[in-house]
């Protein structure tokens, strides 16, 4: 029995201490676990201090960037806006001076080959945009109408026999769809200016109502200007009226064919060249099919 006794102590003994070293042993590792821990939540709050001062160095170069960035749309702007004086004839845009440039891309190239200066490059494209726009094909281009640039200015010259009967100022109902179409340009652009010109040959005139061709010119221009006004919605502020008699002939009266030439109406339009871009940059030709 005291053997059974001694040997029951030595083995609790015996149990007692190898608890006790896994114990230590378990302290020592969760020691090292808090201790490795503790060094991981250094490095974590150091590297998001890191963090922060990289993501402040970024934010103030975005701004730095979007600050340049502005200043260049800014610039661009600006430099876009710039106007140019051409030929002390007009006045445009770098912007426009850009639009320009895609339009003579279309242009025949052996009339852009004879643009020596911008002031020739300009009447070419305002001639083109213009030529797109007013579609003149139904018309004989020498007799009934033509259209032609002259320092940016555009000027559409229409026989009388589209408009007047002969030697009369009232204008004939046939030439109701070509004023009509001529007012549409003219409406869609606020900047434009029109000056309607009477034209008459050498043939003097003198009856009741018109004392001579100055009277006749004027009448024809008056009675043009009157039915843009009055039947098709053309702003009055917009329109002048003027008359040139047989002054500025086309061609010498010298014969019934070239009378003919000099008996007209011109119409001049004067635009703005930056807005007259923006107008007329739309592919949609206007036509003058009834």
């Amino acid at each position: 029995m005291k053997k059974l006794a001694i040997l029951f102590v030595s083995a609790t003994v015996i149990t007692s201490c190898v608890s006790k070293k896994k114990y230590l042993a378990l302290e020592h590792e969760n020691g090292q676990i808090k201790s490795e821990l503790t060094k991981t939540k250094v490095e974590k709050e150091d590297l998001e201090a890191k963090f922060v001062v990289i993501q402040n160095r970024v934010d103030e170069y975005n701004s730095k960037i979007n600050s340049l960035s502005s200043i260049n749309s800014e610039l661009k702007e600006e430099n876009d806006s710039k106007l140019e004086t051409v030929s002390d004839v007009a006045v445009i845009s770098n912007a426009t001076k850009e639009r320009m440039r895609a339009t003579l891309t279309k242009v025949d190239q052996d009339e852009l080959s004879q643009a020596t200066t911008l002031k020739d490059s300009m009447n070419l494209a305002v001639a083109y945009n213009l030529q797109k726009t007013i579609d003149t094909s139904e018309f004989n281009e020498d007799d009934d109408i033509a259209i032609n640039i002259d320092k940016t200015v555009v000027m559409i010259s229409i026989s009388d026999k589209m408009l007047f009967n002969t030697a009369s100022y009232k204008v004939s109902s046939k030439a109701n769809t070509l004023l009509q179409k001529l007012a549409d340009v003219i409406n869609s652009e606020p900047s434009i200016d029109v000056m309607v010109e009477g034209h008459t040959d050498s043939r003097t005139i003198n009856n009741a109502i018109v004392k001579d061709n100055w009277d006749l010119s004027v009448l024809r221009a008056t009675s043009v200007v009157r039915k843009l006004q009055n039947e098709f919605g053309v702003a009055p502020e917009k329109l002048i009226a003027s008359g040139r008699s047989s002054y500025q002939p086309l061609v010498a009266n010298d014969s019934r064919d070239n009378r003919a030439k000099n008996r007209r109406t011109r119409i001049v339009i004067l635009p703005n060249i930056n807005k007259f871009f923006a107008l007329m940059e739309s592919d949609d030709a206007i036509s003058f099919d009834d």
